[in-house]
């Protein structure tokens, strides 16, 4: 990994993976000079997806939500470059794809302060041909070895001692080849201790519960089963 800085601005980013300038591969002006921008999707904020020399990247600006992210929308306090949400989030994703979990790998992290708070944006590689649980299951149901596959990837994630706090079905991918990715590592954290992995589970369930009546998805019961099966199995593999 590289890190420059200028002007108040760090960055973090890996040359094997990025190679056009990185104090401008953070603006999406950019992408759209070159013709670069593949899409875009709604959320907090936009995320665009771009086409990159070597890979192809999300971009994510880090916005507040809740009531205060009405006041202020994209300013946190600064503490130090590595506890800032861009760069413990790269470092965090880097961690689990040392060790084999499926995550977008992390590309680029910027940080750029103003007195005493700053302001945060990251790129990872994007995932091809992939599709979030809730849309995947609104097209059908998956088979038990696919719920289990997913339970077999949040165990790899929980040996690695990383607490997903926002686990639900929309950070759960599946690609083209039935492979399960999990993303959105942000204010996620190494976790000592235990009861924080059946909190994960727990925010999990209610979300594939939720998404029946809101999104009407095809899930029942016994799907989870087969996930916690696939859980468990991988603790014991």
């Amino acid at each position: 990994m590289e890190i420059r800085e200028q002007d108040n601005c760090r960055i973090m980013f890996d040359p094997a993976l990025l190679a056009e300038d990185p104090w401008r591969c953070f603006e999406p002006d950019f992408w759209q000079h070159q013709q670069a921008v593949l899409g875009s999707a709604k959320g907090r904020g936009t995320t665009w997806f771009v086409r990159g020399e070597r890979v192809d990247m999300a971009l994510r600006h880090y916005f507040r939500g809740g009531l205060f992210g009405k006041l202020v929308k994209d300013q946190y306090w600064f503490k130090t470059w590595s506890a800032c949400r861009s760069m413990a989030e790269f470092s965090l994703l880097q961690h689990l794809v040392e060790q084999g979990v499926r995550v977008p790998r992390p590309v680029a992290a910027r940080v750029c302060k103003s007195g005493p708070y700053y302001r945060a944006d990251l790129l990872t590689e994007k995932v091809s041909d992939a599709t979030d649980l809730v849309a995947r299951l609104q097209q059908g149901a998956l088979s038990s070895e696919q719920w289990q596959l997913v339970g077999e990837m949040v165990r790899r994630m929980h040996d690695c001692r990383v607490n997903h706090t926002d686990l639900n079905a929309h950070n759960i991918l599946l690609d083209s080849q039935e492979q399960i990715w999990l993303i959105d590592f942000d204010k996620c954290s190494i976790q000592r201790g235990d009861g924080w992995q059946e909190d994960n589970l727990s925010r999990l369930h209610r979300s594939l519960v939720k998404e029946v009546d809101k999104a009407g998805i095809h899930w029942q019961e016994s799907d989870w089963q087969q996930l916690l099966s696939g859980y468990r199995r991988s603790s014991s593999d």
